[in-house]
């Protein structure tokens, strides 16, 4: 059964949700829902009342290493960390409290060729048992294929068969950011969630879109309950309007 995974996005040390498309290096163009005062540990502790497991932490840009240690001390094992990770400071980011790493950027050149040697770094230092792949991705014509630095820059890595198969022996889970509706609250990449259900061997989690909590049931109808769902800016605990935290909670308990 699909389940809901909740998420903590930090831009400039601060707990934000935004249109994910507008995430540019220079910050000139980013779009906010959400930002708040409260710290990301407050958001952690929710959390962890609620038991809710595999929720993921997001660095987007410099200057969140410290926002990300308190939510991570905040529910030790009960977040994965992501945003700038590497085979450097793979291990350093688990002993700060992270159940898993996520990666994706750190496995391409600076044109975007993928680099399976960077992979095999990561498998070795940390173990595939806690290792995600980030496959955040934009739609092309025939498909979606990964974006890195922030979704902006496309990479030669294609979101198919062939590449999740392969990958998959790599990690433990994917993470699979729909950058092109991220944060927009229009609807889920139904196509995506659909392909995602049928070809990922292990756990999947989608984040993108996200409008209603009846998105959890089509996702759960899509996928066969085989992709989990993450709801960011349509949520009332990051001030939106269209879904209640209360809800989602109340999905994950039912099963």
């Amino acid at each position: 059964m699909t389940k809901f995974r909740p998420c903590i996005d930090l831009h400039n040390g601060r707990v934000k949700q935004i249109v994910g498309g507008s995430l540019s290096k220079d910050g000139q163009g980013l779009r906010t829902n959400f930002e708040t005062d409260r710290p990301s540990s407050y958001y952690a502790a929710i959390y962890q009342k609620d038991n809710l497991q595999g929720g993921h932490v997001i660095k987007l840009g410099s200057g969140n290493d410290l926002a990300a240690r308190q939510a991570l001390a905040a529910y030790p094992g009960g977040l994965q960390v992501g945003g700038g990770i590497n085979p450097e400071n793979a291990a350093e980011w688990l002993r700060a409290g992270a159940s898993h790493v996520i990666v994706t950027s750190c496995l391409f050149d600076p044109d975007g060729a993928f680099l399976p040697e960077r992979l095999d770094q990561l498998v070795a230092e940390v173990g595939k048992e806690r290792l995600v792949i980030d496959l955040s991705c934009r739609k092309e014509v025939n498909g979606w294929v990964v974006a890195m630095n922030r979704w902006q820059n496309p990479t030669d890595l294609f979101v198919d068969a062939a590449a999740i198969g392969e990958l998959s022996s790599h990690c433990s889970e994917f993470l699979v950011h729909a950058a092109d509706v991220e944060g927009k609250c229009e609807g889920v990449d139904e196509r995506l969630v659909e392909f995602l259900g049928v070809h990922c061997p292990i756990p999947v989690t989608y984040a993108g879109g996200a409008r209603s909590f009846e998105d959890l049931a089509t996702v759960d109808r899509l996928s066969e309950g085989k992709v989990d769902l993450t709801i960011g800016s349509a949520l009332d605990l990051f001030g939106g309007m269209q879904i209640q935290y209360s809800d989602c909670v109340a999905w994950n308990q039912q099963s």
